[in-house]
């Protein structure tokens, strides 16, 4: 092709420059988690303008569907990920609601906004109910179809997992998902993000796996590494490891070639005195780690050269977050924008202090009372709910487990072997106990939204 005009040829390159913009930006920064569970937060507009001013970010997740939130990135040209809530999942398989959804909270915001996607719920698979999982392929194929109507063509519609579709991810090579998730529920998910070209967002998190043998390994610190012995694949950090025993278990079904996003992952930089990895040290070192890993665009053994979408878990420190002090401190940036450490995301900055500021002095938690000893499975660690969760919280997590096919709660109802004392915590001990053991005994497993913690000792004695 021919500019025989200097200002044809500089209008082609302008062109080509806007369409490399709006076609790859995808790709340029890691992103992050904006929640808003704090009554100390500053407001969206200021928000807006600090990320685009101050750093390098160039996307957020929102955790819901936040007007206030969206009208203040307009114009900003970040993109804007939003989540709808898990309990409206089985309203929108009705293609007329799906269409007042987009109406009421989408359309008006798209395009001015960039919204890049919308998340189906969160984490559906893991805390369930049934009736939301049975739902989840409808309400999304029906979102996406309700997009369409609209005429908002840019906007991607998946949903976020936990790490509990795996059923193991050491070695990656022998990793597969849950059985009954699989062909049931992950496979016809994956098929429609083939046809509509989005992402399969996974929520890994390294935190979740860390002991002291492992530290260095976990926070992407210079370490000997794992090899894989069935692909003779070498590892040098766990994040890797959980991204290649995703993408393992998506070939096994036959999906290897729809894109996997990181919907969250992240640190916590200060914690309970039973929390001693939540650290400013360690929470810098990962978080550091993970942004200096994505700018390289190394990708992972079985994916080299890949950069996977990324978003951070969080942007601030959200002082209303329940569960431990840990849940209040995974947060990059206090409310008033100071940066808790730095992990190279501030324009102007490039990488991680040498000398972090010291570690915030953790608050005391209550001892737990006393609880019956669950079964244990000759494992040496229990899973116990933590010393603040409420009896709403426990009773929730023990109405979960044990909707759940295949858990024994016999134990625990009345004339029950376990049934005393009678509490809501020491019932809840025992299911979530239950929980941990029965599926593999993974640190994610004693999660239930920040309320389990791990213990070595047995909470019978």
């Amino acid at each position: 092709m021919e500019f025989p005009k200097r200002h044809s040829l500089i209008s082609f390159l302008l062109f080509l420059s806007t369409f490399i913009v709006q076609h790859f930006a995808a790709v340029n920064s890691v992103g992050v988690n904006y929640g808003t569970l704090g009554n100390n937060l500053p407001p969206p507009a200021q928000v807006a303008q600090f990320l685009k001013e101050k750093t390098t970010i160039d996307r957020v997740k929102l955790f819901d569907v936040n007007p206030d939130i969206l009208l203040a990135f307009a114009g900003t040209g970040i993109f804007v990920a939003v989540t709808v809530p898990n309990g409206e999942i089985p309203n929108l398989v009705n293609k007329k609601y799906a269409r007042r959804w987009v109406g009421d909270n989408i359309k008006p915001f798209y395009p001015q906004t960039k919204i890049n996607y919308v998340l189906v719920g969160n984490e559906v698979l893991h805390w369930g109910p049934q009736n939301l999982i049975d739902n989840l392929v409808g309400a999304m194929r029906s979102l996406h179809n309700a997009l369409i109507r609209s005429g908002i063509e840019g906007v991607n519609v998946t949903t976020a997992h936990a790490l509990s579709i795996l059923e193991s991810s050491d070695p990656p090579s022998l990793a597969k998902f849950r059985p009954g998730w699989d062909k049931g529920d992950l496979a016809p998910i994956l098929q429609f993000l083939r046809q509509t070209k989005s992402p399969f967002m996974v929520n890994p998190y390294p935190y979740f796996g860390y002991s002291p043998e492992k530290a260095d390994f976990a926070l992407f610190k210079p370490n000997p590494g794992v090899t894989d012995k069935f692909t003779k694949k070498l590892y040098t950090n766990m994040f890797d490891q959980l991204i290649d025993s995703v993408y393992t278990s998506m070939k096994k079904l036959g999906y290897g070639d729809v894109d996997i996003a990181v919907g969250e992952t992240g640190w916590a930089s200060a914690g309970e005195t039973f929390e001693p990895k939540c650290t400013i040290p360690n929470a810098a070192s990962y978080n550091g780690g993970l942004v200096k890993k994505y700018n390289q665009g190394a990708g992972t053994p079985l994916l080299p050269g890949r950069k996977f979408e990324t978003y951070i878990f969080a942007l601030f420190n959200e002082n209303l977050k329940p569960g431990s002090l840990a849940e209040r401190n995974f947060g990059l940036f206090q409310p008033d924008f100071t940066p808790v450490y730095d992990v190279g995301i501030m324009r102007g900055t490039a990488g991680v202090p040498d000398q972090p500021v010291p570690t915030p002095t953790p608050s005391v938690p209550t001892p737990p009372s006393p609880v019956p000893k669950p079964p244990t499975q000759g494992n040496k660690k229990w899973c116990v709910p933590k010393a603040e969760a409420t009896d709403a919280q426990l009773q929730s997590n023990i109405d979960y487990v044990c909707s759940q096919s295949g858990m024994d709660c016999g134990p625990i109802q009345a004339n029950g072997a376990c049934f005393n004392p009678n509490t809501v915590r020491a019932h809840a001990s025992y299911a979530m106990n239950s929980w941990y053991q029965s599926k593999g005994r993974n640190n994610f497993d004693c999660d239930f939204s920040g309320t389990g913690a791990i213990t070595s000792s047995d909470p019978s004695k």
